[in-house]
């Protein structure tokens, strides 16, 4: 059984300690694809760092985090933009993410923030890349910006899916899009066990975001990408499909969407 954790921050600090070894849990788990979305200018050696070490597994995005956002955003974009062209040595990235609109903490930028977005969209269309969004409290906003830069050569996934049937219909509906679900749906109240049986798991990815949102039974933990198994076996659950069979539709997905060549 092959899984692909589709979206993960296992370059963060959180893993200096043990990376090694969660690696080693990944392969032991079935996890063997590794996709890292980079957040800003600080993380993109991290991200690099990754890529280097484990070139069959790890494959890297470049975007811009919507929370690291600020008044001096286009500055940062350029930066991000020259990696995004000049990738290591026989590697290429495979999405351009983290990306998109978060209100959650403060709507102070929230205008820049459509504009990072709108830019990094651009990026990905030039270069036929997916993208990797990222949408927190804000998704009406995001549509907004949606509506204006779609077309049939915008693709990617709603990362870390959170929204209802509403939100999840009008997502797929742009016709080239995922949703990436993770631990949140081993959630009580997550919400998900509504809205998956209608969308089915051929338009799914998954994921982890690890360090963040643990599945049960590891909630309240640190996350890591070889539990994306126990969100694999929550949704069968919830599809009445087998493990199997979501880790083989769900990575035939990824591998799809992201152009992995594994």
């Amino acid at each position: 059984m092959r899984f692909i954790d589709t979206h993960t921050h296992q370059y963060q600090p959180k893993f200096d300690s043990d990376r090694h070894e969660s690696i080693e849990r990944c392969l032991e788990s079935g996890v063997d694809t590794l996709l890292l979305p980079n957040i800003d200018v600080e993380s993109i050696p991290r991200v690099l760092s990754m890529m280097e070490k484990w070139p069959d597994m790890c494959f890297g995005m470049m975007g811009l985090h919507p929370c690291h956002v600020d008044g001096d955003f286009e500055s940062t974009l350029e930066t991000i933009l020259k990696t995004l062209d000049n990738p290591p040595s026989g590697k290429n990235f495979i999405a351009v993410g983290e990306i998109g609109i978060d209100l959650y903490w403060a709507k102070t930028h929230i205008e820049q923030q459509k504009l990072a977005f709108m830019e990094q969209c651009s990026w990905a269309k030039e270069r036929s890349l997916p993208i990797v969004i990222h949408v927190r409290n804000a998704w009406e906003e995001l549509f907004e910006v949606l509506d204006k830069v779609n077309d049939s050569s915008l693709t990617g996934v709603f990362h870390c899916f959170t929204g209802g049937e509403a939100e999840a219909k009008r997502a797929l509906e742009y016709g080239g899009f995922k949703l990436g679900i993770g631990g949140v749906v081993t959630y009580k109240n997550g919400g998900l066990d509504k809205v998956l049986p209608g969308v089915g798991v051929e338009h799914l990815v998954l994921e982890t975001d690890s360090p963040y949102l643990s599945p049960v039974p590891f909630r309240g933990k640190r996350n890591e990408s070889s539990y994306v198994k126990h969100v694999a076996e929550r949704v069968a659950a919830i599809l009445d499909l087998t493990t199997d069979e979501v880790a083989q539709k769900t990575t035939e997905n990824a591998v799809n969407l992201f152009n992995l060549k594994k």
